[in-house]
C-alpha cells in the first residue's frame, strides 16, 4: 500500500478517535497492525500526528484559550488567566506523574490483548456512569474548582492503560463528580492539551534520532488529516453527546473487542 496513504488513513483514525471515547491508542495500534506499520518508527508517527488533533482542539476553543493568558478582568473566578492554567495543571499532574514512573511499564501494555481488555472495561464504566445518572453539580466550566479538577486529574489516570481512552476516562470522570455531560466532554477536550503535548515531547525526546528526512511528507500528510478530521470529530461528538450520551459508544467498543480478540491477539 502506498505510505501516504497510510499516513492518511493513520491520520484520519487519530483525529476521529482522539476526542472520542473509543481509545485513539487503541485504534492507531490495531490500524498499525493491519496495515503492517510497525516498530519504533511507527510508534513515533503515532506521537507526531497527535499535534495535528491538538491544533484542532486548541482553533476549536480558541477563545476558551486566549482567556488563559489574556483574562477578563471583570470575571476572576472564570476559567480563564492563572485559575483556569491551575485547573489544567492540576488536571494533568496525576497522569504526568503515573505516566513517567509507569512508562516502561505502559509500553508493554502496546498490545492487541491489552487493548481489547481495555476497550471492554472502559465501555462498562461507560454503560455504569450512564446508567446511574449521577446529579449535576457544575453546568459550566467556568464552575469547576481546584478539587474537582483534581478529581478529573486521577480518572484521566485510567487513561494510562491503552484502549481505556483518555476521553472516557476524564468525561466518565467529570459525570461521577458532578458536571454535566457535555460540560466534562468539554473540560476533557481542554485538559487533553497539555498532557498529550507534555506526553509526545516526551516521547520525541526519546525517539527523535529514528526521524530521518524522507519521514516528512510522511509524518506531515498524517498530520494535516489528523487535524481535519478532528475538527469534524469535535464538532459532531458535542452534538451526538447532548442527544445520545455515552451508550452508543460503549456498545461501539463492545463490538470492536470480538473482532480485536479473535482476529488480532
Amino acid at each position: 500500500m502506498d505510505s501516504y496513504l497510510i499516513a492518511s488513513i493513520m491520520g484520519i483514525v487519530e483525529g476521529l478517535t482522539e476526542f472520542l471515547p473509543v481509545s485513539s491508542t487503541g485504534h492507531l495500534i490495531l490500524t498499525g497492525e493491519l496495515l503492517g506499520l510497525e516498530g519504533a518508527s511507527a510508534e513515533t508517527f503515532e506521537v507526531v500526528i497527535q499535534a495535528g488533533a491538538m491544533l484542532a482542539v486548541i482553533l476549536c476553543y480558541f477563545n476558551r484559550f486566549w482567556g488563559l493568558l489574556f483574562p477578563k478582568k471583570d470575571s476572576p473566578k472564570a476559567f480563564s488567566g492563572v485559575r483556569g492554567i491551575s485547573l489544567l495543571v492540576i488536571t494533568t499532574i496525576p497522569g504526568a506523574f503515573f505516566g513517567l514512573a509507569l512508562h516502561s511499564v505502559i509500553k508493554s501494555l502496546f498490545t492487541p490483548l491489552y487493548v481489547a481488555i481495555a476497550l471492554f472495561t472502559g465501555a462498562i464504566l461507560m454503560l455504569l456512569v450512564e446508567k446511574k445518572q449521577f446529579p449535576v453539580k457544575y453546568r459550566s466550566v467556568d464552575e469547576i474548582n481546584y478539587k474537582t479538577a483534581l478529581g478529573v486529574g486521577l480518572f484521566q489516570c485510567c487513561a494510562l492503560w491503552p484502549g481505556f481512552s483518555r476521553s472516557a476516562s476524564t468525561i466518565c470522570g467529570g459525570m461521577i463528580l458532578g458536571l454535566k455531560r457535555e460540560v466534562a466532554a468539554e473540560y476533557s477536550f481542554l485538559a487533553a492539551v497539555p498532557l498529550i503535548v507534555g506526553a509526545g515531547m516526551y516521547d520525541l525526546y526519546k525517539s527523535y534520532a529514528l526521524i530521518s528526512a524522507s519521514d516528512i511528507p510522511f509524518f506531515a500528510i498524517g498530520t494535516v488529516v489528523s487535524f481535519l478530521s478532528a475538527w469534524f470529530a469535535i464538532k459532531a461528538f458535542i452534538v451526538l453527546l447532548s442527544k445520545v450520551g455515552l451508550v452508543p459508544f460503549a456498545v461501539y467498543r463492545l463490538l470492536l473487542v470480538i473482532p480485536v480478540y479473535y482476529f488480532m491477539v
